[in-house]
């Protein structure tokens, strides 16, 4: 059975308190126990707030988004809410129906900051944290205004304001709080897709690995959502004090500016995302968006 509460030897976003179940990644877990990876962001925290209420079974761990993506495709995981482009460069996953992390126009964390208009960047430090919006940015750069800049890792705990490059990518948390008063240009890449393409855009998706049997605990991900979302002001209140915001402004951008649900829009927003892709060999092509369904066969842990 999955231990309770917070490891003392888990990494900082491992001990951070979520109101469920929660422990660093373990390679070996007992068969009822499900292993979840979910991201350590404002913009998750209604996903994953009542998760474990509506499936004690699940057991969460908190990491950044590429790491989430490694750990499932190493097995370490059985489910992890990943980067979308990371389910079509996955090993034959499926997605949870119904809960996304996406924008129907601005999303305001995930922001290009660049010194110069969107044609003459000709150098990009990209979040180390980010794999999708990375290759939202390449996609809007060398298709949309046909731009062919150097693209170079920013890390983590890297001060954004001193790069030395054209343009610098930043997600989550720390684009929410960002200002880079050295550059001139801030462009929201939610807008930007919309204004491009008159879609949502989708960021995240929860991808199950293949053969995992989720059992009761594959509706725990919906309801989680639906009690997540009527609770947004709590989150709200709380998280800003943590991330030192506004708590209106957390409140407005969870319940106006993320949406979580993945209707026919953002569905059809993710294939032109992953058409776009792939045409620039970003993700492999013939990769089917598959819905999960209870496995015939279930892999042991």
């Amino acid at each position: 059975m999955a231990a309770t509460g917070i490891n003392p030897g888990a990494s900082e976003a491992d001990r951070y308190n979520i109101g469920c179940v929660t422990s660093p990644i373990r390679k070996l877990v007992m068969a009822e126990t499900i292993r979840v990876g979910a991201v350590n962001y404002l913009n998750t925290k209604p996903l994953i707030e009542r998760l474990c209420t509506f499936a004690p079974s699940i057991e969460i761990s908190l990491d950044l988004p590429g790491r989430l993506a490694d750990q499932l495709a190493a097995g370490e995981i059985d489910v992890g809410l990943i980067p979308v482009i990371e389910y079509f460069r996955g090993a034959n996953y499926s997605v949870v129906p119904d809960v996304a992390i996406a924008s129907r126009g601005p999303v305001l964390s995930v922001t290009l900051f660049s010194r110069v208009p969107w044609g003459e960047i000709g150098s990009v430090a990209l979040d180390e944290g980010s794999r999708t919006s990375a290759a939202l940015t390449q996609i809007l750069l060398r298709t949309r205004y046909g731009a062919n800049p150097v693209f170079e890792p920013l890390l983590i705990d890297a001060p954004a304001d001193t790069i030395a490059t054209d343009a610098v990518l930043l997600i989550g948390d720390r684009a929410m709080r960002a200002c880079l008063p050295g550059f001139r240009f801030a462009y929201d890449l939610g807008q930007e897709w919309t204004d491009w393409t008159g879609l949502p855009f989708v960021y995240a998706v929860w991808a199950v690995r293949y053969g995992v049997d989720l059992g009761a605990a594959r509706h725990a991900f919906r309801r989680a959502k639906e009690a997540g979302l009527a609770n947004a002001g709590v989150i709200a209140q709380r998280e800003a004090a943590v991330l030192g915001l506004d708590p209106g402004y957390c409140r407005r951008y969870l319940t106006n500016i993320i949406h979580y649900d993945f209707g026919p829009r953002e569905a059809a927003g993710l294939q032109r995302y992953y058409t776009l892709a792939a045409d620039l060999g970003l993700a492999p092509a013939g990769v089917n968006l598959v819905r999960y369904h209870r496995p015939d066969l279930v892999e042991s842990h």
